[in-house]
């Protein structure tokens, strides 16, 4: 029995102590050729190796994100666990870039960006949070934890997913009506969902008109689920005032990309979340524990849902 961690040597260098501590009976290896592929039963890495085949008796396939959308399912033995990446430094890190990008739209942070640039001294009339309302795409661990750091800002909250929530404090709405209703209710939308094909492309010009006049976009799902040409269409007529984006289609984006000077776009390169090897090598250590007590691990996908 072994664990293969495919990934950077300096956050392996974590996890090989975090194990030697707390599961020393697993052999911990940095590197493919130093163990008998045989022996790994669990790995961790970004993308499917091109041999996974190789490993015949491997158990779970842990992602180092918090999406598998990198993965290619399909190659994943039907009898592998595919589990994601769930851990506090995530959470913590993607309800301060949430909050920071919501608070920046809410108080005009682009349009005094470009006065900035432009010599003018120029205020915007303000807006109350109680008047500002918040709209969340995705309502699992990550958009549950971001609604919950938005509560004491006193926005109206509301959310959306695909099945039914129930979120204290927060409108939840779900299915297709749902995701009208919120809409249309929106002035600040969040997108957090994972990237299926029903999401790819879900950030297009019909959904931008169904947001009221002057709305705004918060995107931290997955590039593809957005438009590029359809989000610079809806800020140039005026109908969206501005938007924070961390995730492209490609990454990174090409030089001249109007992304990169557009005075309503605050853009950042793919950063809101990203995995803390102590905390993440804690979490696939008890996901490990987890699984040898007969339990589901935390984080383990739907094969048929794709995350």
């Amino acid at each position: 029995m072994a664990f293969l961690f495919n990934s950077d040597a300096k956050r392996g260098a974590i996890f090989a102590e975090a194990f030697a501590r707390e599961l020393p009976d697993i052999p911990f290896s940095l590197d493919p050729a130093t163990v008998d592929s045989e022996a790994v039963r669990y790995l961790l890495t970004w993308t499917v190796p091109e041999n996974l085949a190789r490993y015949r008796n491997l158990e779970i396939l842990f992602s180092i994100g918090a999406g598998v959308d990198q993965f290619r399912i399909d190659a994943v033995p039907a009898h592998v666990k595919v589990v994601r990446m769930v851990e506090d430094g995530i959470v913590r890190m993607m309800q301060e870039y949430v909050a920071l990008a919501v608070l920046s739209l809410h108080r005009d942070l682009p349009a005094y960006l470009n006065q900035q640039r432009l010599r003018s001294w120029q205020a915007i009339a303000p807006v109350q949070a109680s008047e500002r309302r918040i709209g969340v795409l995705g309502l699992g661990m990550l958009g549950a934890s971001v609604l919950e750091r938005l509560k004491p800002f006193g926005f109206p909250l509301s959310g959306w997913s695909r099945s039914p929530r129930e979120i204290s404090g927060v409108r939840c709405l779900s299915g297709r009506d749902g995701l009208d209703t919120l809409l249309r209710s929106t002035d600040i939308l969040v997108c957090l969902l994972p990237l299926t094909d029903e999401t790819r492309c879900l950030l297009s010009a019909t959904l931008f008109e169904q947001l009221p006049a002057g709305a705004a976009l918060v995107h931290v799902g997955r590039g593809p689920q957005l438009d590029h040409l359809a989000l610079l269409e809806a800020l140039d007529s005026g109908h969206l005032s501005g938007a924070v984006i961390d995730v492209t289609d490609p990454e990174p984006l090409p030089p001249d990309h109007p992304f990169w000077v557009h005075s309503k776009i605050l853009l950042t390169p793919h950063i809101a979340s990203v995995t803390q090897p102590e905390s993440a090598a804690a979490a696939v250590i008890e996901n490990i524990k987890r699984f040898r007590a007969g339990r589901d691990p935390v984080g383990l996908v739907d094969r048929h849902r794709g995350y």
